[in-house]
């Protein structure tokens, strides 16, 4: 079996890293509004955990930093795979890796940074920090009221710009508190899926233009397409 492409890549301009999307069981939510990109998982554990044995070959160590990622959450990694990611670390010199988790495994964190012998940024998808629009339109299932209460569990939210129904205000009461809160972040700007959520153009074409400055911001990555980080 041939290794996707899209599976591995190698981010060369902010944070320089290699990033594999691997594939793990059905997301334990999986219900948020915007999202139709749950599909990319199983429950043969052993054959995805023989994918992913394949992607994470392909990691050479370059840069001393890897990225994993997968349709949900790291903690839904196959156990084989999440033993993989370990020995490749080890193998391939590396001294930080990127994880993903949802809110609902907050109280997991900090085991999973005490099994991988080297620091971990831990990304969670915020989407914004308006608590209702959260909660009420997008359906995050994600209950905190602060940053702060994130910033003691994750390192780099990721915010999600240009929905229909977010404001201006919105936007920039997210990037304030992304920016006074973290030492990282990523900005999603939204495209149109299979889901009902849809973009506003008009708000995008302000954030591209009034937020400009975050593409020379070294701690923000802004992905204008979904694809931006080679993955996908």
């Amino acid at each position: 079996m041939g290794i996707p492409s899209e599976r591995y890549s190698r981010i060369t301009d902010k944070n320089q890293r290699e990033i594999c999307l691997l594939r793990g069981f059905p997301c334990a939510w999986g219900k948020c509004s915007f999202c139709d990109y749950i599909d990319d998982n199983g429950r043969d554990a052993e054959e995805m955990a023989a994918l992913n044995a394949q992607v994470l070959a392909r990691v050479t160590g370059e840069f001393g930093v890897l990225e994993v990622i997968n349709s949900g959450s790291c903690f839904e990694l196959p156990p084989q795979t999440q033993e993989e990611i370990i020995r490749i670390i080890g193998k391939k010199r590396i001294g930080k890796l990127f994880f993903e988790s949802h809110w609902m495994y907050r109280k997991q964190v900090p085991a999973m940074r005490a099994r991988i012998p080297v620091p971990i940024i831990f990304k969670i998808g915020v989407e914004t920090f308006d608590n209702d629009f959260r909660q009420r339109v997008l359906n995050k299932h994600a209950d905190f009221t602060t940053p702060e209460e994130v910033a003691a569990y994750f390192d780099s939210p990721c915010l999600m710009v240009g929905i229909q129904g977010q404001t201006r205000q919105m936007i920039a009461r997210d990037i304030e508190l992304l920016k006074k809160h973290f030492k990282l972040g990523t900005v999603n700007v939204y495209n149109n899926n299979t889901t009902p959520i849809r973009r506003d153009e008009e708000l995008v074409c302000w954030f591209m233009k009034e937020y400009r400055w975050l593409l020379d911001d070294p701690a923000v990555e802004v992905l204008y397409e979904i694809t931006d980080f080679g993955v996908g």
